[in-house]
């Protein structure tokens, strides 16, 4: 079995991001066991452990798991193959119902009228007029049933339908050279994913869900699925998105959860 060697990725050392971690949070632990466990656990292997976890309120050591979330997304980004597909399944497999998910309750859905929805499109793109759902829903649509993962520990399947977003991007002109999408919702929630994950042949601009108008619960108007991440970046409720190369974060991102976020 070849070992993998944490390499060096646009100027951050993985090894020695991987040292200075375990110093820092060694000095927090106390209990030999717990040194140990760390020394063991703290490697690129055992980096999920950590990613999303606050261990300590000690600036330093926020600022060293800071870097190895970072470093960790950049594994993960250069791992990820744009062409290689997310299983599919058959309607006799879709989960039903399928759960809802979010970070309130379900008699907190947000409701957004049709008739004044329009999709906000800014930053790197040629056209940036504001899109009807009547205009989005004049363009090729496509089905997909794929399997919705959760950071939680639970899955389910189901039916999806709507815009290839590849196809949208090159429909407004977006420049695909540029290193983030980002999305705001109009329940507060905000994310951004990598381009070539945008650019991926399975990611949707959803409008429904098995045959039918997307319902609320599962974030009309429109819900980006993308099978190939898990379940906390798939924002629901758009209102907004825009191409662009600084980094925005994300609602659970900015709070610990690891960014790129691969299924």
């Amino acid at each position: 079995m070849k070992i993998f060697k944490a390499p060096t990725l646009s100027g951050i050392d993985g090894e020695a991001v991987l040292r200075e971690a375990r110093s820092l949070i060694e000095k927090k632990l106390d209990q030999p066991s717990r040194r140990l466990f760390m020394q063991r656990s703290l490697t690129l292997g055992g980096l999920s452990l950590l990613t999303g976890c606050s261990i300590s309120d000690n600036a330093q050591v926020d600022a060293a798991l800071t870097k190895i979330s970072r470093f960790n997304d950049k594994v993960q980004g250069l791992i990820f193959s744009p062409t290689q597909l997310a299983p599919t399944y058959t309607e006799a497999e879709i989960t039903r119902p399928f759960p809802f998910n979010a970070y309130y309750g379900e008699d907190e859905v947000r409701e957004v009228d049709e008739a004044g929805y329009r999709l906000e499109v800014t930053g790197m793109v040629a056209d940036k007029h504001a899109w009807t759902l009547a205009e989005l829903r004049a363009m090729p649509q496509e089905d997909q049933i794929t399997r919705h993962i959760c950071v939680e520990g639970w899955s389910a399947i189901g039916r999806w339908g709507g815009v290839r977003f590849a196809d949208f991007l090159r429909r407004i002109g977006a420049d695909t050279t540029a290193k983030y999408v980002g999305f705001k919702c109009a329940d507060d929630y905000y994310t951004s994913i990598d381009m070539p994950t945008a650019l991926h042949p399975q990611t949707l601009l959803t409008l429904t869900y098995d045959g039918q108008p997307l319902p609320p619960k599962y974030g009309f108007p429109m819900k980006l699925r993308m099978p190939t991440k898990l379940g906390y970046k798939n924002p629901k409720h758009i209102k907004a998105m825009f191409v662009t190369n600084t980094y925005s974060g994300g609602y659970w991102e900015d709070q610990g959860y690891n960014w790129f976020g691969g299924s």
